[in-house]
């Protein structure tokens, strides 16, 4: 019993031990340098002859419908987990730039202490955020558009998923006050048109991964949304094996089930509420048992392969990570040190929106 117990104990210390700036330095520092040399690109870059929004507006289309065979001109029709390749997508990538590039920025600061990457990062949040020719409007009334259909869906507010990562740079990041009051000033009118409008509040309701990304907001809210994972988020999306049900039953549930699973960690880390779990046992700690093996080998995954991007995934997910830290799981932490920590297919920058864990591990 003695060796077990002594095993146990030093995987415990190895987890708490574990210095995620030491093991992450290089590739942090290596990504900052390169984007040192790029210039801020937003919304106002470009813009779609299809969107009814303006120059300021976030636009973007529906990823699953498609022009129909029978009516070219007519509305679209819906092929799901079969993202459309004509879509227009410049809005998106410029978003996932800016929440690939002002992270490293801001976790290359954290760990150096040079102003210069700290300095470039800003130069990106301005663009976005509060210089009036190239800013984008803080809502997402045109986002994940239907041609013929609709001119916007709530379902596009997961879009700012990516503002997620270059919240918490922001927060690591030293602005002038000036600056951080206009930035904090856009996400909480951005915030509040997600609490109000039409679209934010059917987003709200959603009961699946919409629903969990809805919930990663600002301060002020943070009470509603620990209540809300409490109460109607776990209970109503975890089965009692751990599992996403709603996520399982889609045309690519491996890729869904991860994403859930990350945007449920990223709550959890930021409200820590590793801990918490409901009277019959559901945790977010046996979600992320239930994917682990899956994660460690695809090849035993129960379902069939997803209909796109399942050679992709998994990537370094987060969630093995924040959950080893947790719960001194050094098996877990040791699984995501293996897995690539980054990707150039945008279907996986997408989906993928936690990439600078030095913002998230003290």
């Amino acid at each position: 019993m003695r060796p077990i117990l002594y095993c146990a104990a030093s995987l415990a210390l190895c987890a708490q031990q574990f210095d995620v700036a030491a093991f992450d330095r290089a590739r942090v520092i290596k990504a900052a340098d390169s984007y040192l040399r790029e210039k801020p690109i937003t919304v106002t870059a470009s813009h779609s002859a299809r969107s009814a929004g303006g120059l300021h507006d976030f636009f973007s289309e529906g990823d699953y419908w498609w022009p129909d065979p029978k009516n070219p001109d007519g509305p679209y029709i819906q092929r799901d987990g079969m993202t459309n390749p004509d879509n227009f997508v410049e809005h998106r990538k410029a978003l996932m730039r800016l929440s690939v590039e002002v992270p490293a920025l801001a976790a290359a600061w954290k760990i150096t202490h040079q102003k210069r990457y700290a300095d470039h990062a800003a130069l990106h949040l301005r663009a976005w955020f509060i210089d009036d020719a190239t800013r984008m409007n803080p809502n997402l009334e045109y986002a994940q558009a239907i041609h013929g259909r609709f001119t916007g869906r709530g379902t596009g507010i997961i879009d700012t998923i990516h503002l997620v990562e270059v919240a918490r740079a922001i927060e690591a990041l030293p602005l002038p006050k000036r600056d951080l009051d206009a930035i904090k000033k856009w996400f909480s009118d951005y915030t509040m048109w997600m609490m109000t409008h039409p679209y934010g509040i059917a987003e709200r309701d959603a009961t699946n991964n919409h629903g969990t990304c809805w919930v990663i907001g600002d301060q002020k809210t943070l009470a509603y949304v620990e209540d809300r994972f409490k109460t109607v988020l776990l209970p109503n999306q975890e089965a009692a094996d751990g599992s996403f049900p709603q996520e399982m039953r889609r045309t690519k549930p491996y890729g869904y089930s991860l994403f859930n699973l990350e945007a449920f960690s990223t709550i959890a880390q930021i409200l820590d509420l590793w801990n918490f779990q409901l009277p019959d046992g559901r945790s977010l700690r046996r979600a992320v048992a239930y994917m682990a093996p899956f994660i460690r080998d695809k090849s035993k995954w129960p379902l069939k392969p997803d209909v796109m991007y399942f050679d992709e995934w998994p990537m370094r997910q987060s969630c093995l990570l924040f959950a080893g830290l947790a719960f001194h799981d050094d098996a877990h932490i040791e699984l995501w040190k293996t897995l690539a920590a980054d990707s150039t297919v945008d279907e996986v920058i997408r989906n993928f929106f936690i990439r600078q864990p030095v913002l998230w591990v003290d």
